[in-house]
């Protein structure tokens, strides 16, 4: 685990391999419940650009994560104040509510204790850690709450 939480963690070759990969496989329908292609427009270029997600719901609501802290599609989703997730032919418009720092230790404990494997990574708090432990840390995750567009 990392001690110190950079503001964006670049994401490796092989992370970036594998995101294309994966990314492609849940555009066309394949994955967990949980997986989704997010589409957003850049804010610089205005070209659509796609990384695959982990969904997290919680109390009924459902909320984007990004582990890896202030992503290109985290300044993209701001910059446009709305995302599309897309799984085979279905896609869904969303517009982006970001949750406060205080309010984000529930959020990101169940993203980390439902994505543990494939996130614990980028998180210094452990999986399974009390929500408390999150406080913290929680400034360096951006976390959107989804709402009907």
């Amino acid at each position: 685990m990392n001690s110190s939480l950079p503001a964006f963690r670049e994401p490796s070759s092989a992370e970036r391999i594998f995101n294309r990969i994966f990314g492609f496989l849940v555009g066309l329908g394949l994955g967990f419940s949980y997986n989704y292609l997010l589409e957003v427009r850049g804010r610089k270029t205005g070209k659509f650009y796609s990384t695959p997600i982990n969904l997290v719901e919680l109390n009924g609501k459902k909320y984007l994560v990004a582990p890896r802290g202030r992503t290109q599609w985290v300044r993209n989703a701001e910059a446009a104040g709305e995302v599309t997730l897309k799984k085979g032919n279905n896609r869904q418009k969303f517009r982006l509510h970001p949750i406060a720092s205080a309010d984000k230790a529930q959020i990101l404990k169940a993203y980390l204790d439902t994505f543990k494997r494939e996130v614990q990574r980028y998180f210094t708090v452990a999986a399974g850690s009390p929500a408390a432990s999150f406080l913290a840390v929680a400034e360096s995750y951006p976390v959107f709450e989804l709402l009907a567009a």
